[in-house]
């Protein structure tokens, strides 16, 4: 519908002559007002642990997640910043231990997605089918770390500088510089939105990042998908007490 449509040009053409083609395409799509959105709630399972059996299987994806928070959240900056101490950059908490220090994994990491209503925050990777139920208490471990302690300073400043020199990127092309643009029409963010991030983010501090890893990052709340051989990842993973295991098949479908 129009009223729910823009049109973002990025290149080398005049205002007139972007004016001139999009009247020409679009100057008789007729006029009509969409309806209003309205999405419902998530319907999750309820289930802290869902397993999809892989027999022989010698390596387990994991998925730790649970929802987080829409793209207009006015803590963005701070959740970047947490993100990308834990598990967003390859120097991440949650990286360095289970790829680096534990030999589990060749790299497990974590982010947000960012809807217009509240996307999910993921932990990802695969390691190996022995390691499974390790993998999972560590995952755990680092995200409790980063509710129970301030980051320490050079961390904070490692934090915030990726997320600070990792803009310039998204306006290298005229495809980045549109789609940037789109994002801040999508989300309804301010016009001067990209001018005013890169101070957000020095701003943030370790007491931002702490209250946003004790906001949105809840263990008991977190579910864990584990694909791989039943037989043997169930046995490491009840021992966390996550609760009776739900099986799903590659589907996603219950049996």
């Amino acid at each position: 519908m129009p009223s729910n449509s823009a049109l973002i040009v990025a290149g080398s053409i005049t205002r007139d002559a972007l004016r001139n083609l999009a009247e020409a395409r679009f100057g008789a799509w007729p006029r009509a007002q969409a309806a209003p959105a309205s999405p419902g709630d998530p319907a999750a399972t309820k289930a802290r642990l869902v397993i999809v059996d892989k027999p022989g299987a010698p390596q387990t994806a994991l998925r730790v997640t649970l929802l987080g928070a829409d793209r207009k959240t006015p803590d963005y900056p701070a959740m970047q910043v947490m993100n990308a101490a834990l598990g967003g950059l390859f120097s991440s908490r949650i990286n360095l231990n289970l790829r680096e220090e534990k030999g589990y994994s060749y790299g497990v990491f974590s982010g947000f997605r960012y809807d217009r209503t509240p996307g999910p925050f993921t932990i990802a990777g695969s390691v190996r089918t022995d390691v499974t139920g390790a993998s999972v208490l560590e995952i755990f471990k680092e995200v409790r770390g980063m509710r129970d302690q301030a980051l320490p300073g050079a961390e904070l400043a490692g934090a915030r500088d990726s997320q600070v020199y990792s803009l310039p990127g998204q306006f290298e092309t005229n495809s980045g510089v549109g789609a940037s643009l789109a994002e801040t029409w999508v989300f309804d963010l301010p016009l001067d939105y990209w001018r005013t991030l890169p101070d957000q983010f020095r701003r943030v501090s370790a007491a931002q990042v702490r209250a946003a890893a004790n906001k949105y990052l809840k263990p008991e709340r977190m579910k864990v998908i584990a694909v791989g051989d039943r037989a043997k990842i169930v046995p490491q993973l009840q021992a966390l007490k996550l609760g009776q295991p739900e099986l799903r098949d590659a589907d996603g479908q219950l049996p």
